[in-house]
């Protein structure tokens, strides 16, 4: 996931805010109407509706849209959005996982396909790449929510699997059958996650050099840009160079 988290970094200080901001909540929006049309329509009795709202939170969602897209839940003029998940290789051998929420399998699946071919890798069967990643909780919380040992002990204590501390964050991994406990065993002692949901964690990363990483970085905005697309992971690794060239 290193390089997917420094396209994202590098998309933001590239592209248009507004554009861009404008098509991440309406992304957030879709999530959290399927969350909350599979479960309860309150976030502190459906786990994945309250990691939706959780996420839009940490975009700066207004708190209008939020209830928004919980009340379109209930109404007669809801969408219907099927969730899907898409493999594939691109260059360098990188393995990709896509998540998708789609109200046209055929439309997404031949524009994923699309992205992949001109990218130069290839489109795969479901199961062909993400036995290479693990599915796991992830709580992710401000770095200045705690100091690191204070943060690696709480998360200990509330059964988290693993703990990793960035300038800018602490990601706490969990099980999946884990995550709701952690999450709120944590929040109780140090407020609102950014973060708390399920992801594709990979097992190893795979080094690429730039003439790969330019092609698999370029593929990924292009899966990020589509608006059927909730979240793109891959196994994959670029130089700080080529981070420092595309942010231009």
């Amino acid at each position: 996931m290193a390089g997917h988290s420094q396209f994202k970094n590098i998309m933001h200080k590239k592209g248009k805010q507004d554009a861009i901001r404008s098509k991440l909540f309406s992304k957030l929006a879709r999530e959290i109407t399927v969350a909350a049309k599979m479960g309860l329509p309150d976030p502190n009795m459906n786990a994945r509706l309250r990691a939706a709202v959780l996420a839009a939170r940490a975009e700066n969602m207004p708190k209008d849209n939020i209830e928004r897209a919980i009340k379109k839940a209930s109404g007669a003029d809801a969408e219907n959005y099927d969730e899907v998940r898409y493999e594939g290789y691109a260059p360098g051998g990188v393995a990709v996982i896509i998540e998708a929420l789609t109200d046209n399998r055929n439309r997404t699946a031949g524009e994923i396909r699309s992205y992949f071919t001109k990218a130069g890798g290839a489109l795969a069967e479901t199961g062909a790449v993400s036995f290479m990643f693990d599915r796991v909780g992830l709580v992710e919380f401000p770095r200045k929510a705690a100091s690191e040992d204070v943060m690696m002990e709480a998360a200990i204590e509330a059964g988290a699997e693993d703990v990793s501390t960035t300038e800018e964050a602490h990601e706490i991994v969990t099980s999946v059958e884990g995550l709701r406990d952690v999450a709120k065993a944590l929040e109780a002692k140090f407020g609102e996650p950014k973060k708390a949901a399920l992801v594709w964690r990979p097992q190893n990363t795979i080094a690429v050099d730039d003439e790969a990483g330019e092609k698999i970085l370029k593929l990924v905005g292009a899966l990020e840009d589509n608006d059927d697309v909730q979240n793109v992971y891959a196994n994959f690794e670029v130089s700080d160079a080529l981070v420092a060239k595309l942010s231009g």
